[in-house]
């Protein structure tokens, strides 16, 4: 059989992933899985996962989609709207499409687009009864991080990584980025997050700045051409400011110059993570760690794993002070910069084993902190709270 005749029977497959720029980056194995068994692999995105899409190896088409199910801030429900699509995926002539989500999502709303669309074969993880809208219903394994549930989906349906692929995360080559960075070695600290729960205040980012500055690293501060009052202030005296600088590609380009990046749960960790960089992650519990920790690479996570704001999935920090984040101490910063770069780190902290193995380290007056009460209490103390404050902004697009 030619090597045409064989590429004509193998399939044109859509993958669906609708979120942001992290989540379109964990997809990308699953991805570059589904592009080994097809002819044609086209990315449906959200606007937010876009840039992120077109920088995943395997990937010959993104198409963008604003779907008013998903987002911070939903699109509305519009028949203008959905008609493109329709007309989108249609001429897309797609045979399979496997729909990505997280696990707690629903695939359902696309599924049925995908099938009116005219997709004979659709494939997701779903928790509900899915009718004749899936021709797979996957189940996903309990706490399965997110990069490998999507892999997991890709087997199920037929697809499998090609020989000599690790599963890591991965985007094509980056620019070059001296002429921003400048010479010399250097760490990245990443401030922002589209969810402020899941990064520093303003204020713990700068003095974690002056702290890595004052041991010694050179620090270059990213940000969104939006976070530009944020990442002035970050940097100080103390770093470069890169904020508004860069666009996606420039950032990777960025991040894979640096010794190590500083960051919370956000996308850029995933990106530092795609281009092989160290992660030291700041990662508040409101979303789980095992699902959304940095995937293969040398990391650090740093939080009270056992904070009161644990699997509320909060956008913004329901405990005065945002202890689990900004409770983490210099030293803890510092030890866990110097065990991803290779340098000593018992000159930096009291308890370096605190931060290689993502526990804090004591607080109190050795760190500057107020001693934090146990979880049990704060957790107590949230549950104290009128009812229509409890979940609040804990979902997208919905109070509940």
């Amino acid at each position: 059989m030619s090597l045409l005749r064989s590429r004509r029977r193998t399939p044109r497959t859509l993958v669906v992933r609708l979120d942001s720029a992290g989540d379109v980056l964990l997809a990308g194995p699953a991805v570059r899985a589904v592009a080994a068994g097809s002819s044609h692999t086209a990315l449906l995105c959200g606007p937010q996962g876009a840039a992120a899409g077109r920088m995943l190896p395997g990937v010959d088409e993104v198409l963008t989609y604003d779907a008013p199910w998903v987002g911070l801030e939903p699109a509305p429900v519009t028949r203008a709207a959905t008609r493109r699509l329709m007309a989108t995926l249609t001429a897309g002539r797609f045979d399979r499409a496997l729909v990505l989500v997280s696990y707690h999502q629903s695939p359902l709303p696309v599924a049925l687009l995908l099938k009116l669309a005219g997709v004979a074969r659709v494939a997701a993880d779903s928790e509900d009864y899915p009718g004749a809208l899936l021709d797979l219903r996957h189940s996903r394994r309990p706490d399965r991080h997110e990069a490998l549930a999507a892999l997991d989906l890709a087997r199920a349906a037929g697809f499998a990584l090609p020989p000599g692929d690790d599963g890591r995360l991965r985007v094509t080559p980056p620019p070059r980025t001296g002429h921003l960075t400048g010479p010399g070695p250097y760490v990245v600290v990443h401030p922002g997050a589209a969810v402020p729960a899941r990064a520093w205040s303003p204020a713990r980012a700068a003095r974690a700045v002056a702290a890595l500055s004052a041991a010694g690293y050179r620090v270059v501060v990213t940000g969104a051409r939006a976070e530009r009052r944020l990442t002035a202030r970050v940097a100080g005296r103390h770093a470069l400011d890169l904020g508004g600088a860069t666009d996606l590609p420039h950032l990777a380009g960025v991040l894979a110059g640096a010794r190590a990046v500083v960051a919370g749960n956000t996308g850029p960790a995933h990106l530092a993570a795609a281009v092989g960089t160290p992660v030291v992650s700041l990662f508040a519990p409101v979303v789980p760690a095992e699902r959304w920790a940095p995937h293969g690479v040398p990391h650090v996570l740093l939080g009270d794993p056992h904070a009161a704001c644990a699997d509320t999935r909060a956008r913004h920090c329901p405990v005065p002070g945002h202890p689990c984040l900004d409770g983490i101490g210099d030293a803890e910063v510092l030890a866990a910069v110097a065990a991803l770069t290779g340098e000593p780190a018992a000159a930096l902290t009291d308890d370096p084993a605190a931060a290689l193995t993502g526990e804090p380290a004591a607080r109190g007056e050795r760190s500057g902190q107020r001693a934090q009460r146990e979880p049990r209490e704060r957790r107590a103390q949230l549950d104290q709270r009128a009812p229509g404050e409890q979940g609040e902004q804990t979902e997208r697009g919905a109070t509940v």
